[in-house]
């Protein structure tokens, strides 16, 4: 199947103006899959425009990360792994989503922001585990 790309954003209504408009922003998403075995890592989930929104991210384990002790995944940013999902233990299958975001911890300010899952073991020693990492956001909807 074939995709199309747009520069965005995109909006979509039937009323574009007045007291009876309807149009409103579409949610974006952008996922990646997550290696939650072994030794601790990191992984770029994709990379959300400047002044978006985050509206929520979701961790969906497909195989049980196996370490011995525990193992987690965060997701944030760079300048901070837990933004916007806090440490989340990653040893049984299930999908973990981070609840709606607060204004402050949504808009991703007037740049580009990478959003990365960051995986971390207590013994590194687990040999399974795969995960998915997906943020859903509103592309130029500035909270600022």
């Amino acid at each position: 199947m074939a995709t199309t790309t747009f520069s965005g954003p995109i909006k979509a209504g039937s009323v574009r103006e007045g007291a009876d408009a309807n149009v409103g922003f579409v949610l974006m998403a952008q996922s990646a899959i997550i290696d939650i075995a072994g030794a601790d890592a990191t992984t770029t989930i994709g990379t959300v425009p400047a002044n978006s929104q985050i509206v929520y991210v979701v961790v969906s384990v497909t195989t049980a990360n196996d370490d011995g002790t525990a193992s987690t995944v965060s997701i944030g940013t760079s300048g901070d792994a837990d933004a916007f999902l806090a440490a989340t233990s990653v040893q049984s299958a299930g999908t973990t989503f981070s609840g709606a975001m607060t204004s402050a911890s949504a808009d991703i300010g007037s740049s580009d922001q990478d959003i990365i899952a960051t995986f971390t073991a207590t013994d590194e020693d687990g040999t399974a585990g795969v995960g998915q990492a997906t943020v859903v956001y509103i592309q130029n909807n500035n909270l600022s």
